[in-house]
């Protein structure tokens, strides 16, 4: 979309602009959402994305490691890893983080709430293990 990296977003299921869905969406690897849905939206993969268009809106909670908004967002959003929120990007909720980027033009009526990474500090032994 509009990242820095330079691999584009994986897309394995593509949610047109017609398309209106009434109730949770469970996915892997990358959604795209040019339409609706009325539900919450949530991935079973580590490494998995949304993104969703300028046309595209979401009426519920979003739990998903990778987020890249441009349409709107009613309701918290949850990602671990990261957030990118475009110029159109309208957000009624709080969003959790890991990292987050915004352009000049995103809104977010919510809190915004870094997460801590879930990695252990190096160097730190893990309980009940002699390593370090």
């Amino acid at each position: 979309m509009f990242t820095r990296e330079s691999r584009p977003a994986r897309i394995d299921t593509l949610i047109g602009k017609a398309a209106r869905v009434l109730g949770d969406v469970e996915f892997q690897g990358g959604l795209h959402l040019d339409g609706h849905i009325a539900g919450g939206v949530r991935s079973t993969g580590a490494d998995a994305t949304l993104s969703v268009s300028a046309t595209g809106s979401i009426e519920g909670p979003v739990e998903v490691p990778n987020v890249m908004l441009e349409g709107s967002v009613k309701g918290d959003i949850h990602a671990r890893e990261r957030v990118v929120l475009g110029a159109t990007a309208r957000v009624e909720g709080s969003v959790y983080y890991g990292i987050i980027e915004m352009t000049l033009g995103a809104q977010i009526m919510g809190k915004l709430v870094r997460l801590e990474p879930q990695t252990r500090p190096v160097g730190r032994p893990v309980e009940g293990r002699g390593d370090v």
